[in-house]
């Protein structure tokens, strides 16, 4: 959805953002002044050139260090107890609802040439359990994303990467992509204990947060089939994914692309 550039001590992030891409300065400074560690603007315009939206950020230096996810957990206490009515004017604050890769009948009906029969059910079991997953309440801000692709260990601690899935969700919705991190993505086994260390509690038995574990899983591989449709490099990751779901005692863990 973007790319990155490095530029001397900036970053210059290109993107066709959904939404003005000067929202993403305003938000990154909201969230500063909040003491929650994220990349800091160096410019506060956007350029603007066909379609594309290039905004600066601050170079951060990785410390090769492993994440702090206790400091993490933490982190994203702190943003699901601000005030969503302090934010920022030009921040839009939607509901996962809103998301397309949420939409899994339509995404089914796209990947159906892709899928055999036990692959299809298995996704589809997944899906029909998890109808009244719209129906959670008790809503918070969340990130959208917590995962290990968003998080940079840097000398001051870890910083929170990747705002576009800024969103109004129950809490576990920034719990469920660690919950299975380590079973399906091959993941250290203690990430998400030690998240939910810093953030204060756990969210493993809460059912808004296990649906939402689950329903990650099938966006994630329907995403992977509906794109190997026409990207044959796409194309094995996908299978690697449905062997899960055709319940293969020996599915390997999937590749994160």
């Amino acid at each position: 959805m973007n790319s990155i550039f490095a530029c001397g001590d900036v970053v210059l992030r290109v993107a066709a953002p959904s939404v003005p891409a000067v929202a993403s300065l305003d938000l990154s400074e909201f969230l500063l002044q909040h003491g929650v560690r994220v990349p800091a603007p160096r410019r506060d315009d956007v350029v603007e050139h066909q379609g594309l939206s290039v905004t600066a950020w601050e170079h951060i230096i990785a410390s090769g260090e492993p994440v702090d996810w206790s400091a993490v957990g933490a982190m994203v206490r702190q943003i699901h107890a601000l005030d969503p009515t302090s934010l920022p004017v030009r921040v839009p604050l939607p509901q996962p609802s809103a998301l397309p890769w949420w939409d899994f009948d339509s995404l089914l009906a796209r990947a159906d040439s892709a899928l055999d029969t036990a692959a299809h059910d298995g996704l589809r079991a997944a899906v029909d359990r998890h109808r009244g997953w719209r129906k959670f309440s008790d809503s918070v801000v969340c990130h959208g994303d917590v995962h290990p692709g968003n998080v940079m260990m840097a000398a001051s601690g870890p910083v929170l990467l990747d705002w576009d899935l800024l969103c109004w969700a129950p809490c576990g919705w920034d719990h469920a992509p660690l919950l299975t991190w380590h079973d399906r993505w091959g993941g250290d086994e203690h990430t998400y204990d030690t998240y939910s260390i810093g953030y204060g509690r756990s969210l493993s038995d809460d059912p808004a947060a296990l649906a939402f574990a689950e329903l990650r899983l099938v966006a994630a591989t329907l995403m992977r089939v509906v794109a190997g449709l026409t990207d044959e490099r796409a194309r094995g990751e996908a299978e690697r994914r449905l062997r899960y779901w055709r319940g293969e005692r020996d599915a390997p863990v999937w590749t994160v692309q």
